[in-house]
């Protein structure tokens, strides 16, 4: 048997047998089970299924798009698109990004076509963190969520743009090319020549294999975040809400272990707000989309151990510095 074909099957396997845990916790009083189920497991299957309906349809998009890369750009067009200056592809990116209406659950499955494809890896880094924050679909939400203001929206789209160029700057210092933990398969010139619907079906193809090897992930890194959700002692952190410091990092913590999806993070963060300082709503807002609990599981999958923590501390040092040296005057 192939092995691909073995390997999905394998992911299938498992994924009806979670779907059938869940399925079993979520019904099992109108199952008729006898077994009582703790009040705290039931909390962490509805935080872990809302997790994944919320990550699901953008993992889908970012797989489909990493197939549209995959069959119908080439490396050429990637040359002729990327400039050779390092601060003007820099700066490209960030910008692509922020056009882009991706979320950080679909971004990874993106950038390693493009990197396959020979997107830099700075360059590439510029695009994940920009793409889920500065969209315009988050912008419009963060608007909204903040009683039609656009303070908080603006706020957050400048002071992510900086942060994003400031850290995917720092990449290309600290990280050479090769990050990618496998090579992967890249199309003959003679696939490029084929009929439409031929490489239509190839990405389609594509696409499916792209997603049994993110989605996996996706699912390890929703219930990790959910038995975090479930079992963080919040209380204890809200007691420190008034230190403008410890707030932030208390805010940038949720952001990571919260995992939710950006087009819906600004409703959440508004909550906060008359909790905590602007300063430290802005690190939920800037920090959880950039990098998260599910979006470091499936940046694991993909990229080297050791890059992956490297761009995590970059992301959170370069966050927290600058909303520390910034909120006094917002």
């Amino acid at each position: 048997m192939n092995r691909v074909v073995r390997s999905h099957i394998i992911d299938i396997t498992g994924i009806i047998l979670i779907a059938i845990l869940v399925y079993l916790i979520s019904f099992s009083s109108g199952l008729g089970l006898s077994f009582d189920i703790p009040p705290s497991l039931l909390n962490l299957n509805v935080i872990f299924i809302s997790i994944l309906i919320e990550a699901l349809p953008f993992v889908l998009i970012g797989v489909l798009i990493a197939g549209f890369i995959q069959i119908f750009i080439t490396e050429d067009h990637i040359k002729r698109w990327i400039p050779k200056n390092r601060t003007a592809a820099v700066v490209m990116s960030c910008v692509a990004g922020a056009l882009f209406p991706a979320c950080e659950c679909g971004i990874v499955p993106i950038i390693r076509r493009l990197m396959s494809k020979g997107v830099p890896v700075y360059a590439a880094i510029g695009f994940m963190l920009t793409g889920p924050l500065i969209n315009p679909i988050v912008i419009a939400s963060t608007y909204m969520a903040f009683g039609n203001d656009f303070e908080m929206a603006g706020l957050r789209m400048g002071l992510g743009f900086l942060i994003a160029i400031i850290v995917a700057f720092s990449v290309s210092i600290f990280f050479k090319s090769g990050q990618l933990k496998n090579n992967l398969h890249l199309p003959h010139s003679s696939e490029y020549n084929r009929s439409f619907l031929d490489r239509i079906w190839s990405m389609l193809t594509h696409s499916i294999d792209e997603f049994f090897d993110m989605a996996k992930y996706l699912i390890i890194g929703a219930l990790l975040a959910s038995i975090v959700q479930v079992y963080m002692p919040a209380k204890t952190f809200l007691q420190n809400a008034d230190n403008p410091v410890v707030s932030l990092l208390i805010m940038m913590g949720f952001a990571y272990v919260l995992s939710l999806c950006s087009e819906a993070d600004a409703f959440i963060g508004a909550s906060f707000s008359s909790i905590f300082p602007k300063s430290s709503v802005l690190g939920f807002l800037i920090f959880g989309p950039m990098i998260d609990f599910k979006n470091t599981i499936m940046m694991l999958s993909v990229f080297r151990m050791k890059f992956v923590l490297g761009v995590l501390a970059l992301t959170a040092s370069v966050v927290f510095f600058t909303l520390v040296l910034v909120q006094n005057f917002i």
